[in-house]
């Protein structure tokens, strides 16, 4: 996602009050309604320049802040404790973490999946994973709202490759593309990685979402198959 970096200073300004606060504050809001409240750290996977830490950390978690792009870290290192990584092969050691949240970030990544996978292996058995993202259905090149509220969907909703397509010319998708992930690919990858959802949201202006997030867990080790890590502090590794 080292892409950002070259936006990152209009990404901070953009995802601000100012740039666009009423945005933020439905994401947070949605955010709000689906995580849970809870101690310890919160892995912010993606974080990009930490815009939407304020949440876990409302409900009482500790954020750490993770992202590929340093342009984008570099604004939230001012705010959080940061680590310039891959989401892919993030530095913390198996079962080591409490929970995770990805927000507004999947469509940056072309193999969402895999970021999935490594989620659950830093998780410890019982860990929270929250995603929220752009509604799959109805946010992507594929979907074009100029006739709202109508939205219109068409046939590139299989297309799963990165494009520069977007309905909003002036936007993020615009400037740094995005790969689509169809609903049906994100809840198999998510059950895939060994991860149970628990509770889902979808929020959006006029009645139609825009939005789509879910609550998941990791589940907790049978019995007899060795410790929880629920008592071991995180462990940030090194290459």
């Amino acid at each position: 996602m080292a892409v950002y970096d070259q936006h990152a200073d209009w990404y901070e300004e953009f995802m601000s009050e100012a740039g666009s606060g009423g945005y933020v504050r439905r994401v947070h809001g949605a955010l709000e309604g689906v995580m849970e409240a809870g101690e310890g750290v919160c892995l912010d996977v993606c974080c990009g320049t930490g815009a939407h830490a304020s949440v876990p950390a409302g409900l009482g978690w500790a954020p750490v802040e993770v992202d590929l792009s340093g342009g984008q870290l570099r604004h939230a290192a001012g705010r959080l404790p940061v680590a310039r990584a891959d989401a892919t092969a993030l530095p913390f050691a198996d079962a080591s973490l409490p929970a995770a949240v990805c927000v507004l970030a999947h469509t940056d990544l072309p193999d969402y999946p895999a970021v999935l996978r490594e989620i659950s292996r830093v998780l410890r058995p019982g860990g929270r994973f929250t995603h929220l993202g752009v509604h799959p259905c109805y946010i992507g090149a594929f979907a074009d709202w100029s006739d709202g509220p109508r939205v219109v969907v068409d046939e590139r909703y299989a297309d799963r490759s990165r494009t520069f397509d977007a309905w909003n010319p002036q936007g993020v998708r615009a400037r740094v593309g995005a790969w689509h992930l169809p609903l049906a690919d994100l809840l198999n990858a998510t059950s895939d990685a060994g991860l149970r959802i628990v509770r889902t949201v979808e929020a959006g202006p006029g009645g139609i979402p825009d939005l789509f997030g879910f609550l998941s867990v990791k589940p907790a080790a049978p019995e007899g198959a060795g410790g929880t890590g629920r008592d071991a502090a995180p462990v940030l590794t090194t290459p």
